[in-house]
């Protein structure tokens, strides 16, 4: 069949799965922009010839739903309504053998690190003077802030460092700029993102650096908020925490990604922390910054794991309190230390004891919650969804967090910054009313 060949080419890129995933397209929709390209993100209008999907390979819902959208982008090319699919991201670094063969209809595979070689698929240059530069898929007023790439860790599920290779921090400088860049075009906020936040500096000053990162970052003139996202805790840098607590435009808000409590299976996970020094390390967090808001994720169904170790999971929530919790079940993967353990708990059991951990979160949830009415918050404003406005406070990250609904007459706009009594309280989000 005869395709649709437009004068001009336009670029649609689809991103699947983590922040990480959405700045790759950013900076690659940059650079195609500065070539002179036609591009956009997630196009509804369905007025572009091309296609990029950006996939993720981590765990197995998410390489169905990659497979799935390679496969729905085919079909608009057999059937005429687009000219070239190519595809990128972590799914096509790990398997791309398996997937041409499989899926011929692709134009071109590319790896995670491969932009150049896109770019020349559209006989386009990188342009090394453009570093920061991104034509953002997130509205104008936030951002996502990758300072490294890849990681050292050896977690036996995780498959990461196979698809991202070993971890490279970004110079501070660099960061620094970019940060001043997105400022520029109206970023309030930023969430810094790594697959290890607190490795940062090791492997390019051969010290952790994360401190004066964070110090470097807070002088930006213009940053109202800045986050920090999937902070690991083994040999977590405390010095971070004084940052935090003297800099007024840095969060109090820390997304430590546990994954477990459980001894025997942190050990199987090989994520040199035991339960107490978790413990102790949270009560060192929250007595150096009073009030910070914890976020944490967790995985269930792990091989070897007891009815007892997902009670103890639930009895160190109730314990510890976090204020926000994700929980996932595990997916065996191919080359992790883990794979050669054998699966043995069934789908529908790592759902239930996701489904028991997260009814025992959604009370403390609430009840955290409940004790914010008739306090005074400082809310961004996210968007108007329904008539009504939906912000966020300093405690609550992009999507994954509780939103505020702001009632009110006045005309807001996302990114303004407005002071909110809260009024009322649900399981995971907040109502209030402009002071």
């Amino acid at each position: 069949m005869k395709t649709r060949t437009l004068k001009k080419d336009k670029v649609n890129i689809i991103t699947l799965g983590c922040s990480k995933n959405m700045v790759d397209s950013e900076v690659l929709s940059g650079q195609l922009k500065a070539n002179d390209i036609d591009v956009v993100h997630e196009n509804a209008k369905r007025d572009h010839n091309i296609v990029i999907v950006n996939t993720c390979g981590f765990i197995d819902k998410a390489k169905e739903e990659s497979i799935n959208t390679i496969l729905d982008q085919v079909d608009l090319k057999e059937s005429g309504k687009l000219d070239k699919v190519y595809v990128t991201g972590c799914l096509s670094e790990r398997y791309r053998g398996d997937l041409e063969k499989e899926i011929p209809g692709v134009d071109a595979w590319f790896g995670t690190m491969e932009m150049t070689a896109i770019l020349k698929k559209f006989d386009a240059d990188y342009k090394a003077e453009l570093i920061g530069e991104r034509l953002l898929s997130t509205p104008s007023h936030y951002a996502y802030l990758k300072i490294s790439e890849g990681c050292n860790r050896t977690c036996s599920f995780c498959a990461i460092p196979l698809m991202r290779g070993q971890h490279v921090s970004k110079p501070i400088e660099q960061i620094v700029a970019e940060a001043e860049r997105l400022v520029k075009i109206g970023v309030k906020e930023v969430m810094l993102i790594a697959q290890e936040l607190t490795y940062y500096g090791l492997d390019l000053y051969k010290q952790r650096r994360l401190a004066d990162l964070l110090n470097a970052l807070a002088d930006v003139k213009g940053l109202e908020w800045i986050r920090l996202h999937y902070a690991y805790p083994t040999k977590f840098p405390m010095e971070i925490l004084d940052v935090m607590r003297e800099r007024d435009n840095i969060c109090n808000y820390l997304d430590i990604p546990l994954q477990h409590i459980a001894d025997p299976m942190l050990k199987a996970m090989k994520r040199q922390i035991t339960r107490q020094e978790i413990v102790d390390l949270i009560a060192g967090i929250r007595e150096k910054v009073p009030g910070i808001a914890l976020r944490t994720t967790l995985i269930t169904g792990f091989p070897g794991e007891t009815l007892e170790d997902v009670e103890d999971v639930k009895r160190f929530l109730e314990e510890v309190r976090f204020d926000r919790v994700g929980v996932f079940t595990y997916s065996h993967e191919e080359n992790t230390s883990a794979y050669e353990l054998e699966d043995t708990i069934p789908a529908e059991e790592k759902e239930r004891r996701a489904q028991d951990i997260m009814e025992t979160q959604q009370e403390i949830s609430l009840e955290k919650n409940q004790e914010m009415v008739g306090k005074v918050f400082k809310v961004i404003v996210d968007k108007k969804e329904s008539g009504r406005y939906l912000g966020r406070t300093e405690f609550d990250s992009v999507e994954v967090d509780n939103e505020v609904i702001i009632n009110t007459d006045r005309k807001l706009k996302p990114g303004d910054f407005v002071q909110v009594k809260i009024t009322r309280a649900f399981d995971y989000d907040l109502e209030g009313e402009l002071v």
